[in-house]
C-alpha cells in the first residue's frame, strides 16, 4: 500500500478550460476589433458614435492613461509574467468565479501584448491600439475592459467567493 502522504503534490495544475476558453475568445474579439479600428480610423477624423461615445483611433506605447511611455518592454514582460502566474495558480483554486475573473485577466493581458509583440519596430516596443473614446475617460479598447471586469470580478470573489471553513462544535 502506498503511502499517500509521502506521494509529493503538484504545487500547479493545468489551468481550467474555462479560464482558457474565455481569454481566447477575448483575444479574438480584442484583435478583430482593433485590425476593424486600425482599417476604418487611420487618418480619419473621430467617429460619433452615441451620446459621448465615438471611434477615434490612437496608438499607447504606454501603460494606463498614457503613462510609462516607453517602458512596452516591460510591460510586455510584467503582462507575461502575470498571466502565467494566473494560469499556472487558478486551477488550485475551487469556484468557477476565480476561474473566470482569471479568463478576462489573461485575455485582456495578452491581447494588448499581442500588440505590443507585432505592432512595432522590436520585440515587445510595438504599441497598444486604443479607440474607444467617450471623451470623459482615458481612450481604452476590449482587453482593457477585460483586464477591469476580470479584477473587479476578483475583488468581489475577495469579498463573497470564499466559504468559511465549517465550525467544529465541543463535544
Amino acid at each position: 500500500m502506498i503511502d499517500e502522504s509521502a506521494v509529493p503534490t503538484r504545487r500547479f495544475s493545468a489551468p481550467p478550460r474555462a479560464t482558457v476558453l474565455i481569454a481566447m475568445i477575448i483575444v479574438l474579439a480584442d484583435q478583430i476589433s482593433k485590425h476593424w479600428a486600425v482599417s476604418n480610423l487611420s487618418a480619419a477624423p473621430a467617429r460619433h458614435v452615441v451620446w459621448t461615445l465615438q471611434w477615434n483611433l490612437t496608438y499607447n506605447r504606454g501603460m494606463a492613461f498614457s503613462s510609462g511611455t516607453g517602458l512596452g518592454p516591460v510591460i510586455g514582460l510584467i503582462a507575461i509574467g502575470i498571466v502565467v502566474v494566473l494560469l499556472a495558480c487558478v486551477g488550485k483554486v475551487p469556484g468557477r468565479l476565480p476561474r473566470v475573473a482569471a479568463g478576462f485577466v489573461v485575455g485582456g493581458a495578452l491581447g494588448n501584448v499581442v500588440d505590443r509583440l507585432f505592432r512595432g519596430d522590436g520585440w515587445l516596443r510595438g504599441a497598444v491600439v486604443d479607440f474607444v473614446d467617450f471623451q470623459w475617460f482615458p481612450i481604452f479598447n476590449i482587453a482593457d475592459v477585460a483586464v477591469n471586469v476580470g479584477g473587479g470580478l476578483f475583488l468581489l470573489w475577495s469579498f463573497v467567493g470564499q466559504q468559511p471553513s465549517a465550525r467544529v462544535r465541543p463535544s
